[in-house]
């Protein structure tokens, strides 16, 4: 099982990577790592905070999409009627934007450390962005 270590404010998570239901999405994010960002909390999907990545073109399309990810696990949405974005739920969400409901990639599942996730959601609500960090586990 692969995984990946996030660190996030204080928090540290391990997840695990849904290779088997989302290959490509998969296989661009460990491209990506190590990957460092700040997250912040999401406008319109209720749980949940993301990162904002504009007009960034991964390459990528639908696979394993949800517009109701479940806490603890992330989406991606790879661009088209929204700007590309990653999601991470830490309560109920449902996945949308200014202009509609939104379908992402769920690509990694948290699967150490789920108690300290609803902390981290409080958190960048109430006190703002926070630094995220991704690394090989």
């Amino acid at each position: 099982m692969e995984r990946t270590r996030i660190k996030a404010a204080q928090f540290e998570f391990i997840a695990k990577f849904e290779t088997e239901r989302a290959p490509k999405t998969c296989a661009k994010f460990r491209s990506m790592l190590p990957y460092k960002e700040r997250i912040i909390h999401v406008r319109w999907s209720g749980e949940g905070c993301w990162i904002p990545l504009g007009n960034l073109d991964l390459g990528l399309t639908y696979e394993n999409h949800t517009s109701y990810p479940a806490p603890g696990e992330i989406v991606l949405y790879p661009g088209g009627i929204s700007e590309t974005e990653i999601l991470l739920a830490y309560g109920n969400v449902c996945f949308a934007s200014k202009v509609g409901q939104l379908a992402g990639n769920h690509f990694l599942t948290i699967v150490e450390g789920l108690a300290q996730l609803r902390l981290l959601g409080e958190r960048v609500l109430w006190q703002g962005a926070q630094e995220i960090v991704f690394r090989n586990a």
